[in-house]
Order: structure tokens, then sequence, then C-alpha cells
């Protein structure tokens, strides 16, 4: 966070007031509408709305991280929920100060960078079900999806930074923030690619699975009475956490879409400009996502199935219940 922050207080003692920064940015924009930087006042009921929202889901994250010992959450989930409330907090805040650009600075990097830790959850998911299932119908090993998909999630969530901390400091000097839009729109595509084959590789295991292609067939008896047991895995919580994730996903994505589609138009574009865009596209989704997490918890539905493989992972390395 801290490499957000330095940045846009440097850029607030930059200027000599909010309010001529604002005006400033506007005429950079080539839309100087007279009621901030947004180029709209910001729903003052939407914002209480998603706080309230993000503070329950977080809060929740929290406790089930904890009640189920699954550290990583606080790394996903909770840092996801963190950042959204900032930035809806700061949304809120400019609801009677639209005028104001701080809160405006902050709600740029903290929506925009928020969600990508919660992508990393489905990675970290994943890797629990295709060692539950078995990894012989995977492309990859189980520990590489978290370790392959999670890293390019740290990547891009870097450049986002980046680019939100350059957008941040050209608001508060009055200059046009296309440049550091355009380094977010690279984390955001970059993103976007990793969902996606994060999608492909998912697909292609559950459809081994589900045919019984294993990609390496068993090399001893042992291992074949591990596949037998490996089709015991695919039972109701089992069906209710994948079509939880896959649902999670698709909310992701369409965000990440949304957000490029966005960036590309650019800050003087009518889709950054429209208000209901960005409710229902980003905090919508995000929020059906994170609630989605909390709701279908792994810890209720995928801990119980791994204490049955217990034998056949001998050293978990997630937590138990």
């Amino acid at each position: 966070m801290d490499t957000l922050t330095t940045p846009l207080i440097c850029a607030y003692l930059n200027v000599s007031s909010q309010e001529r920064s604002s005006n400033l940015l506007a005429s950079a924009r080539g839309s100087n509408t007279g009621i901030g930087p947004y180029n709209y006042v910001p729903s003052q009921a939407v914002g209480i709305v998603f706080v309230t929202l993000f503070a329950i889901s977080t809060t929740a994250h929290v406790v089930q991280a904890v009640r189920f010992r699954m550290w990583w959450l606080f790394l996903t989930a909770v840092f996801c929920g963190v950042s959204e409330l900032v930035g809806w907090s700061s949304r809120l805040y400019s609801s009677s100060h639209p005028q104001a650009l701080i809160p405006y600075e902050i709600q740029i990097s903290a929506t925009i960078t928020g969600p990508t830790p919660l992508i990393a959850a489905n990675f970290v998911i994943l890797e629990y079900v295709v060692k539950i299932l078995g990894p012989r119908y995977s492309r990859l090993s189980p520990r590489m999806y978290t370790i392959l998909f999670c890293s390019s999630d740290v990547v891009s969530l870097t450049i986002q930074g980046i680019g939100g901390a350059i957008a941040a400091m050209a608001a508060g000097n009055g200059k046009d923030p296309t440049t550091g839009g355009n380094v977010m729109l690279v984390g955001i595509i970059m993103q976007m690619v990793a969902i996606t084959f994060f999608i492909i590789f998912a697909s292609e295991f559950l459809i081994r699975y589900s045919n019984d292609r294993p990609l390496k067939k068993p090399a001893d008896e042992l291992e074949r009475h591990q596949a037998l047991a490996y089709k015991l895995g695919m039972d109701p919580r089992m069906k209710i956490s994948l079509y939880a994730m896959a649902f999670s996903t698709t909310c992701l994505f369409i965000r990440a879409v949304y957000r490029t589609i966005e960036l590309t138009n650019g800050w003087n574009g009518r889709i950054i400009s429209t208000q209901l865009y960005f409710n229902v596209l980003d905090g919508g989704m995000v929020a059906l996502a994170i609630f989605t997490l909390n709701i279908f918890h792994p810890g209720f539905l995928i801990l119980p199935i791994q204490r049955r493989f217990h034998q056949l992972n001998a050293s978990p390395s997630y937590g138990k219940a």
C-alpha cells in the first residue's frame, strides 16, 4: 500500500488547491463539466450499499480464514475486501465532495487493483480440486496452478498499482492521466490472459476427469487403487464448489473485460463517465464474486472431502477444519 499512498501524498502537496487541480484535470480531459474529475457525482446510496457489502464480506472472510486456518485467504479475499472497502469509501466521500481530488485518486488505485487477489483465490482452490480428483487428469501439477497463476497475478497487480500511482500523480498535478491509464490497461490485459488460460486448463482437467481420460496411466497397483478412490471425490459438495468457482471466475472476467474497454475508451470516454456501468460491471461483479466465496467456502465444501483423502495426501499444506 505504501507504493500507492506515497505518490498520492506527494501529488497532493504539489498543488495549491484540490479545486484548481480538478478544473485543470477536467480541462486536460476535454470535459470540464464543473462537477469534478468523475464527470458525474457518485451516488451516495450506491456508495453506502457497497461499503456495507464489502465490510460484511471482509469481516466474514477474516472469521472464515481463522476458523479453517486457511491463511492464504488473507492475501486473497481479505486483501480484495479491504481494497474495495477503501475504494468505495472514497467514492462515498466523493458523493458529497465531488470536486475533491484525493478520494478520486485513492479510488482509482483501490478499485483497479482490489479484485486481482480475489482471482488468485480461485487458482488456489483449483489446486485443492486437482489434488482430490486426481492429478493424472491435469496438464499441470496441482502446485503449479498456485505457483504459475498466482505469480502472474502478482505481476499484474504490480503493474496495475504502478499505473494507478502514475494516473493519481497526474491527476493531482492537473495533468492528463492517460499514461497511467495505459499502464493499468497492460496489467488488466495480463489479468484477462491469465484468467483465460486458467479456464482452459481447468476445463481440460474436468473434461478428462469426466471422461476418464488421464494424461498418465497408473504405474502400479497402489496408483490403481488411488485412481478408484479419486472417483469418490466428485460428490455433491465438490460439484457445488466447481459451480461456485465457475460463477466467480465469470464475474471477475466480465469485470476485467469492462475495465479493458473502459481504459481503451480513454479518460475522456463515455464509458468511464457513465456511473451505471461502473456500479454494475465493476462493483457489482466483484461483490458477487467475493460473496460467492463466502457462501460456498472451501472450508465448508472442500476440506471435509480432503479429510477423506488424507492417506493419499499425507502432508496437507493448506490447513484443516
